[in-house]
């Protein structure tokens, strides 16, 4: 028996599938995430720089490009609570703030190495990155300085603070999730995830749940408190590269090389929706506040007009008549 939220999600989507193309880059985008009051879209690029789109009833607007990074732009993340402030990840060894109400970087932070991943605590005082060299840096958000760096002797994927900013978890390539507190950064637990190389994690709003996906095509969802796994998502059938918990934290969205997305019901594991795709899904982001989802492919080889195809940005979940 179909809940009445899936039933719900189901007509909602019936209406409202379409899904639109925005051009934001002159090549791939690796990463979009929305700020926290759903107003902005980031995307960060392999051409070096950084875009940020108004989201205006149902199509995103063009604001800004943000340049002064001098290699890819592989991850960015928005400020918890600030909805003005982004923060970007480089392989040119820099993280770099950004403010949308000016034009300039408002800080780079030179860092270590070729950074991959990076994340902002849910309080808003730390940014954590990560690089090619499996070292974390903490980087204080006031002050724009290192507090602390780790070396981790594994292969480190994707970081996330937990909800209540009290512990840190990297996703590791021998398919373990390792736990430290915070901020002390000592070792609580690591979980025997997955067979193979757990790639990435993100928590689901409401504290509930955390989910990860990883190079066995599965996605995992954990229970916050018990640290147990409470089920597994199988639908995909490629590494699953990205992730995104819908703002009541009821749906989530993975995606991989498979050509579409899976939208499942986090409760139940069905599935909800499938968004289609013509290549594969680098990173997917649902909106803070309705049921839209951005997304980025790869460049469709040579199958169009590559310049067009390249670095767009896309938007599920548009009614079917806009």
């Amino acid at each position: 028996m179909a809940s009445r939220y899936y039933q719900d999600m189901q007509d909602g989507f019936r209406g409202n599938n379409k899904s639109r193309e925005f051009p934001a880059h002159t090549a791939k985008v690796h990463s979009v995430a929305w700020s926290c009051d759903g107003r902005r879209l980031a995307s960060g690029s392999f051409d070096k720089t950084a875009s940020v789109f108004v989201l205006e009833k149902d199509r995103l607007v063009k604001e800004n490009n943000y340049r002064g990074h001098g290699d890819s732009v592989d991850q960015l993340c928005w400020h918890p609570t600030n909805p003005d402030l982004f923060v970007t990840a480089s392989g040119d060894k820099t993280v770099r703030v950004w403010d949308v109400r000016s034009t300039k970087c408002i800080a780079t932070v030179n860092t270590k190495g070729e950074n991959i991943n990076i994340c902002w605590s849910p309080d808003g005082q730390t940014i954590a990155v990560g690089n090619k060299d499996d070292v974390v840096t903490f980087i204080d958000a006031k002050t724009h300085r290192s507090r602390a760096e780790e070396q981790f002797k594994f292969e480190v994927n994707e970081i996330s603070w937990n909800n209540d900013n009290d512990m840190f978890f990297l996703t590791n390539g021998n398919g373990c999730i390792n736990i430290l507190s915070y901020p002390e950064l000592k070792p609580i637990q690591s979980i025997n995830a997955h067979p193979s190389n757990c790639i990435c994690i993100k928590f689901d709003p409401t504290g509930k749940y955390f989910a990860t996906g990883s190079a066995d095509a599965l996605v995992s969802l954990w229970n916050v408190e018990e640290l147990v796994c409470v089920r597994c998502f199988s639908r995909l059938d490629w590494p699953v590269r990205t992730l995104s918990f819908s703002h009541d934290g009821k749906m989530l969205a993975s995606a991989s090389e498979d050509h579409f997305i899976d939208i499942a019901e986090v409760e139940t594991g069905e599935k909800l929706w499938e968004v289609q795709c013509d290549s594969p899904t680098f990173t997917v982001a649902w909106h803070p506040k309705r049921p839209l989802l951005a997304y980025a492919c790869d460049d469709k080889e040579g199958k169009y007009d590559s310049s067009r195809e390249a670095g767009t940005v896309k938007l599920f979940g548009l009614p079917n008549d806009s």
